[in-house]
């Protein structure tokens, strides 16, 4: 690779990717709400508990690599990634990478899975096609099996990777998604909405405060 991403930076960048196909609505992210998706407790492995120096050090490092950028659309600094345009990967490309960001190495099975809030694969064949394709780019490579796995492990070449190489636990099966999708998308909104409010308190706040 030509460049290595820090565990943060993979955190960051992996949480943009997320919100940008979960909650378009609330994209590009504020600080605030990139700190609450960074800190969240679903869909991270492992779980982190990052401030805003942590994360500006990470956004920083990001756009110095071109793949996030400051938006200007609003009062409050926004932030979006570009790093899908600058290596030039399709949106189910993005996914998986994203997954993968967000926790760690996994199998077709899981990705599928744990990508279905933001594309849709149809099979795993279609799952298996798009890693073909990222290991053919180098972003991607699949790990030796382990004694006591059953499926191979994926995982990206991007930097810091969580991978342990320590004797492996038995995979339990993975379920189709249901319930606990719609919960995590949930609670993703909850938290990007309290930021907003918070921010947009703080703003009226101030401009009170010109009058006073």
């Amino acid at each position: 690779m030509e460049y290595v991403l820090s565990a943060e930076e993979l955190r960051v960048l992996g949480c943009l990717l997320e919100k940008k196909m979960t909650t378009p609505d609330y994209y590009p992210l504020s600080l605030n709400a990139l700190i609450n998706a960074c800190n969240q407790k679903v869909n991270r492995d492992p779980v982190a508990t990052y401030g805003d120096t942590t994360v500006l050090r990470a956004l920083k490092g990001l756009k110095a690599k071109e793949f996030v950028r400051q938006s200007t659309l609003s009062r409050v600094p926004k932030y979006e990634e570009r790093y899908c345009e600058e290596v030039s990967i399709s949106e189910d490309e993005a996914a998986v990478m994203c997954v993968l960001m967000l926790r760690g190495a996994q199998t077709a099975g899981e990705l599928r899975a744990r990508t279905d809030r933001m594309v849709a694969f149809h099979d795993l064949e279609d799952v298996n096609d798009v890693l073909e394709a990222l290991i053919d780019m180098h972003y991607v490579q699949t790990l030796p099996r382990k004694p006591g796995q059953k499926e191979a492990r994926h995982q990206h070449l991007l930097g810091d990777s969580q991978e342990v190489v320590t004797e492996a636990a038995p995979e339990l099966p993975v379920e189709a998604p249901a319930d606990p999708n719609r919960l995590a998308a949930l609670e993703e909104n909850v938290a990007t909405l309290s930021a907003e409010l918070q921010e947009l308190k703080q703003a009226f706040q101030a401009f009170r405060q010109q009058f006073e």
